[in-house]
């Protein structure tokens, strides 16, 4: 089993950025964060490095069910969603496959909420 799945558009890095934010909010995610790995690797290191971000994605209502039934599961939040430009200019949407990181954690109930999760964010990726 993968981690992550994703996919490869063929849009400008920004317009990827919009409709992927724009179909976790359809999906019930807000960003709680925003990492703009590019300017991170410049400021910090001086490297150039192409455009990379992490967007860390959150439904509360499953991120609620999900401490109800493991309370150190934070440890685990938000999942995680990456934009990157690839070495040919496409642009390649990648989330965390939340049923893949869940295989650690023996509860049945967090299974449950981890595929649900799933399917909401392979749907806000294959809509993007």
């Amino acid at each position: 089993m993968s981690y992550y799945f994703s996919k490869k558009l063929h849009v400008t890095f920004e317009k990827a950025m919009s409709r992927v934010i724009e179909e976790l909010r359809l999906e019930g995610f807000g960003i709680l964060t925003e990492i703009d790995v590019t300017e991170t690797l410049k400021r910090k290191l001086n490297v150039d490095f192409p455009n990379y971000t992490i967007l860390g994605a959150c439904n509360p209502p499953f991120a609620y069910r999900a401490l109800q039934a493991e309370p150190n599961i934070g440890l685990m939040l938000p999942c995680n969603v990456v934009i990157r430009e690839l070495a040919d200019g496409e642009i390649e949407v990648s989330a965390v496959d939340p049923l893949a990181s869940m295989q650690a954690i023996q509860n049945e109930e967090l299974q449950i909420i981890a595929k649900e999760i799933q399917e909401k964010l392979k749907k806000a990726i294959d809509n993007s």
